[in-house]
């Protein structure tokens, strides 16, 4: 990420993407889909806008309400974190070799018994 230009990237700007990608989200949202409160996810979106990857607009239906929105230098940190992310994972099953098949089924077959991957497509899976 940082040779592509963004050093500034940190684990938790992942999580916030994750919820911007489909529009504005108001900060008491983002906060409760993060499962944090309202001023720590205000502390991330602060340190975000400082880098420039989200920005803030008032609500055109209330005033009083901040919207969350990513921007087009976090959209490119996105993109490039998909592109590593591949290339990560290319790496990793052309090392395995044949087995990258096997490892592939039990990490199904896990995700199955544990519901993760359901929980990671609805954006609601968090590290522990």
């Amino acid at each position: 990420m940082a040779d592509a230009g963004h050093s500034e990237v940190r684990t938790v700007h992942g999580y916030v993407f994750q919820h911007l990608l489909a529009g504005p989200v108001r900060v008491t949202d983002l906060a409760d889909l993060l499962g944090m409160t309202a001023q720590g996810a205000s502390k991330v979106v602060a340190e975000m806008e400082r880098v420039g990857y989200a920005e803030r607009h008032i609500d055109p239906n209330d005033s009083r309400v901040r919207l969350v929105e990513i921007t087009a230098r976090g959209r490119e940190a996105v993109a490039e974190g998909r592109r590593a992310r591949a290339e990560v994972t290319a790496e990793l099953l052309d090392t395995l070799g044949p087995k990258a098949d096997d490892l592939l089924d039990c990490l199904n077959h896990l995700s199955d018994h544990t519901n993760a991957l359901q929980e990671l497509l609805a954006r609601r899976l968090r590290p522990h």
